[in-house]
């Protein structure tokens, strides 16, 4: 090939680049135009190029089978590369992908993986080598006057006056950094590889009968060299032999954060909404609009946030930009200037001021968009057709928004989908959430699961459509996604807790056939195998499904049976598996109180069995005593035990011959239900007394640990009426007693208290 194509050299998200690539084009008129990027995705150029795209998007292609493999090419408004695409389209000039195909770059991603795995189980943390880019930068920062690479680049080359400097100083910055860079490892294999396919396009082209000085290649500064070499391009056995993943493709709307470096984005600048202003200034061909916009936008948000910022201040901040401007022997402010100008103006010397302020006008909140339908996987589809079914497509935004929703049917709306919206997008939001899928992210509350109000926080990140692409291996829409994660989830499930779990996202997700799948699972599993914890933990769970089911319009008919033989199953077994150390205690205790509140909400079960074993583990004195104190406080609140049978319990357990720390373990089980009850018995509060007044000084020591975490879930309000009791049997103004007991630990008495903790106090 006698002559050479043309070659513009770019840096990715330039808006100079983006003008004068278009202006390069006018003049050259080619016939063909070369870009680089995977050439297997040249078939999304035409949805890529369409007016209704509004950048930032990304090219993004994907492997098929675990692990899933990604590359990602962002593009925004002011990338050379999608003005380029964009100049083709509206010329009628064909425009295809030059690089490597996706193929080979997730294979070839795949092989380095591998190597540098093996490299540091050969070597160690000797393997990694030294980041040589990363070390030109850095010298970049430290000769430039502004001490970063971004102000020498936007001051040097965003400000040049037209394509043919541009192309100088691309070209020139380009072979500087190949000398310092291109070494004979796997990166610089990789960009060899990379240069020789791209010659090889060239070539196929010519032979397309396109002349090689009428073919335009718009790629990276670092290239140039590489295409324009005159070796031959690669062949096909070659190619053959490089490795190879199969892969989909795709286009995915992306955001200006995820284009900014502050994302780790290591192609991206540190300000893209900035750099819109800068390519809005060059459309206009006005020099001072990026000062006036940029510093005027500084004034707008801190106005918005209640800052008082004039007028004149923003005038002067425009003329401090360009008097610092001209001190670094420029003629137009950069960024540095102006973030400077502002800080000085505007943040009173203080960029913690203005750092709000900053964050929207610098890196913004934009998220692009794409036409329904455009390049995208059917689970993709399906989801954008969810958001706009449940008008949920506003939330799709960078900035995190919360989302109430109410449950029940709404009766006064003309159709049923209006009236079960709320409840559609519930099941529609858990689908997301059990599919890792990071767009929305329930509320947490305090209150009661399962009911009719629910809140969720949503946001959207690049990231969410990167997950929601990984689905597509798990079925075509959410819907079938979300079923096929949970019959995988059942089938992996260890445990009757497992697979509860799984019954109770089913139920949230509003999916009966997958709830009907886990309650078979669970029947199949050998109940009798599982512990009181697991029991206790899977009961709760399908309580919370059967109590709430007519929310969901569930039929919770299947699930009553499984209920009531796990609960006999855990009557049954309770008693013996109290047997046990304060570790397993913490446990039981909590199934414990589930059990409970199990009982308590569902009429079918049978009470009597239930309350047996209670009364068994609350008279048993070979028990683990907090869980004996704690089935005591059961039977006290379901009013199976009265104030007389509880002063004989407090007799027994709180007496001289019973070891300090059951006796106090026990009225830590006895406090962690029904705080008032016990408040009210004023005889408990006497027998405790006299009690702490038998004990020697080491036996109160062995006691303290278990009374301060007994009364460490007792709020101000009722040790102030604690406070009360004490002060009546004591004889003492209740206020001082109130003042004690409220009064913040001395840092001698925390580190006593710290020291008990961890005391060996023997077998308890």
């Amino acid at each position: 090939m006698d002559k050479k194509p043309n070659v513009f050299g770019i840096r990715h998200l330039s808006p100079a680049g983006a003008y004068f690539v278009r202006e390069y084009m006018d003049e050259l008129k080619p016939e063909l135009v070369l870009i680089e990027g995977p050439s297997d995705l040249t078939e999304l150029l035409e949805d890529l190029g369409r007016e209704e795209v509004r950048p930032p998007v990304a090219v993004m292609a994907y492997t098929r089978e675990l692990p899933i493999r990604t590359i990602l090419y962002p593009l925004s408004v002011y990338s050379p590369e999608y003005q380029a695409i964009l100049w083709a389209r509206e010329q009628g000039c064909p425009c295809r992908f030059c690089d490597l195909p996706s193929d080979i770059f997730l294979g070839l991603q795949a092989a380095g993986e591998e190597a540098s795995i093996q490299a540091s189980e050969e070597k160690g943390s000797k393997a990694g080598g030294m980041d040589r880019s990363g070390f030109v930068y850095r010298q970049l920062d430290r000769l430039s006057p502004d001490g970063d690479h971004e102000s020498f680049w936007e001051r040097t080359m965003e400000q040049t006056a037209d394509h043919r400097a541009y192309r100088r100083g691309t070209e020139e910055f380009g072979r500087s950094l190949r000398e310092l860079t291109l070494e004979n490892d796997r990166e610089g294999a990789e960009s060899r590889l990379r240069e020789a396919y791209m010659r090889r396009m060239v070539e196929e082209a010519v032979k397309e009968g396109i002349p090689a000085e009428k073919i335009l290649v718009v790629t990276g500064a670092f290239h140039i060299e590489g295409i324009l070499n005159g070796e031959p391009g690669i062949t096909d056995g070659e190619l053959k032999r490089l490795p190879s993943l199969k892969s989909q493709k795709t286009l995915m709307p992306y955001s200006y954060y995820r284009l900014s470096g502050r994302s780790g984005y290591g192609a991206g600048n540190q300000a893209p909404a900035y750099y819109e202003l800068l390519w809005e200034g060059m459309l206009k061909k006005d020099a001072d609009y990026i000062a006036c916009r940029y510093l005027s936008g500084i004034a707008g948000c801190q106005r918005e946030r209640g800052g008082l910022v004039s007028s004149a201040e923003v005038i002067e901040a425009v003329r401090l930009a360009y008097s610092l401007a001209e001190l670094k022997g420029g003629r137009i402010p950069v960024l540095r200037d102006l973030r400077d100008a502002a800080v000085t103006l505007m943040g009173h010397g203080h960029f913690s001021e203005i750092a709000l302020a900053a964050a929207q006008v610098e890196t913004g909140t934009r998220i692009g968009s794409l036409p329904e339908g455009v390049s995208q996987t059917p689970v993709q589809s399906d989801f954008y057709h969810r958001l706009k079914e449940l008008k949920l497509e506003k939330y799709k935004t960078t900035v995190r928004t919360e989302l109430g929703l109410d449950l029940r049917e709404k009766l006064r709306v003309q159709s049923e989908k209006a009236a079960f919206m709320d409840l559609e997008r519930s099941f529609f939001l858990h689908r997301l959430r059990i599919l890792g899928i990071s767009f929305a992210e329930p509320v947490r509350t305090h209150q009661e699961t399962a009911t009719w109000a629910e809140g969720w926080f949503l946001q959207w990140t690049p990231e969410a459509e990167i997950q929601i692409v990984e689905a597509v291996l798990k079925g075509d829409t959410i819907e079938l996604a979300a079923a096929f994660e949970l019959k995988e989830r059942a089938e992996r499930a260890a445990s009757i807790a497992s697979l509860g779990g799984v019954i109770e996202d089913a139920f949230y997700c509003g999916m009966p056939e997958a709830v009907a799948y886990g309650a078979s699972a669970l029947q199949q599993m050998a109940v009798n195998a599982a512990s009181v914890p697991e029991l206790g933990t899977t009961a709760g769970r399908l309580s919370v499904v059967i109590r709430y089911g007519d929310i969901r319009r569930l039929d919770r008919s299947p699930l009553i049976p499984i209920l009531c033989q796990l609960f006999f199953r855990a009557c049954l077994i309770l008693p013996e598996e109290c047997i046990c150390d304060d570790g397993a205690a913490r446990q039981i205790a909590e199934a414990m109180i589930t059990l409970n509140e199990v009982s308590a909400a569902h009429d079918f079960l049978e009470t009597e069995g239930w309350e047996k074993a209670l009364r068994e583990i609350a008279d048993r004195d070979d028990l683990n005593t907090k869980l004996s104190g704690l089935a005591a406080a059961i039977l006290l609140e379901r009013g199976r035990i009265d104030s007389r049978e509880l002063g004989r319990y407090v007799e027994f357990r709180l007496s001289k011959g019973i070891p300090a720390e059951l006796g106090a373990g026990w009225f830590e089980g006895l406090s962690m239900k029904n705080h008032y009850s016990l408040i009210a018995r004023l005889t408990l509060w006497e027998k405790l007394s006299q009690y702490l007044d038998s004990l020697d000084d080491e036996e109160f020591k062995r006691a303290l640990v278990f009374l301060r975490r007994a009364f460490a879930d007792f709020n101000s309000a009722e040790k102030d009426q604690i406070a009360e009791n004490l002060g009546e049997i004591w004889q003492v103004n209740p206020a001082q007693v109130s003042e004690l007991l409220n009064e913040p630990l001395s840092e001698e008495a925390s580190q006593f208290l710290g020291g008990l903790d961890d005391f060996d106090f023997g077998d308890i």
